[in-house]
């Protein structure tokens, strides 16, 4: 069971999610709008936040880079807004993933189950890993670039994790998906791009001058040490 936070305006849509989450075994508070869902996300401490983004006093992708500043807790956007733009701000923002309603209940369970299981192992192993002058600690989960802490959010800690384990060979979008989003059922390759730029920022590098991650264009990308 999981302690949900479900952050959505509309009473209609808050009461029957609420109770068909409930159904599905987890525990569920609610807010009807962004500072009061806040307050409870720190507060409460939940596994989980489902965000919308129309809200009555915040725009949702204000509440969500508030909340990223203090904490790390997943957050799965669940809203109306179906335009790419909005889904890539949402993600940029700090959203581990993105519904699009109408969505059915058992959905956005398997989104929420997906999402909790980012904190397991995605690959083999609990030894720390080196590429060059990274080196990641799975059982810490702690990445350093040549000595240095970097500052990752759960899931961009599992994309460089899964890379490393696999150094100089090109990894697809989808295996990603799967295997790090845990989206069996499908996924967006937008997600895996917005996050792969967050984590070439974070490695002092970007897609036109890459170190570490190397596109392989039309297959997927790959880790690399840059000295080799």
């Amino acid at each position: 069971m999981a302690h949900l936070l479900l952050v959505e305006d509309d009473a209609r849509v808050r009461s029957a999610l609420t109770r068909a989450l409930a159904g599905h075994g987890h525990a569920v508070v609610s807010a009807a709008a962004g500072m009061p869902g806040l307050t409870r996300a720190l507060e409460d401490r939940p596994d989980l936040v489902v965000l919308d983004l129309g809200l009555p006093d915040l725009d949702g992708c204000e509440v969500l880079r508030m909340l990223r500043a203090v904490s790390t807790v997943p957050v799965i956007v669940a809203t109306a807004r179906d335009a790419e733009p909005e889904i890539v701000r949402a993600l940029d923002a700090g959203a581990d993933d993105y519904v699009v309603k109408p969505f059915s209940a058992a959905q956005l369970d398997a989104r929420i189950r997906a999402v909790l299981r980012r904190g397991r192992d995605t690959g083999t192993g609990t030894a720390a890993v080196r590429v060059g002058g990274l080196r990641i600690d799975p059982a810490g989960r702690e990445a350093f670039l040549d000595g240095t802490r970097l500052e990752l959010t759960p899931r961009e800690f599992d994309l460089l994790h899964y890379l490393a384990l696999r150094p100089g060979q090109v990894v697809s979008k989808r295996e990603l998906l799967t295997e790090v989003w845990r989206m069996a059922y499908g996924g967006a390759d937008k997600t895996v791009d917005v996050h792969l730029s967050w984590l070439r920022r974070k490695l002092g590098e970007n897609a036109h001058r890459p170190r570490y991650l190397q596109t392989v264009h039309g297959v997927g990308v790959k880790i690399v040490d840059p000295e080799e």
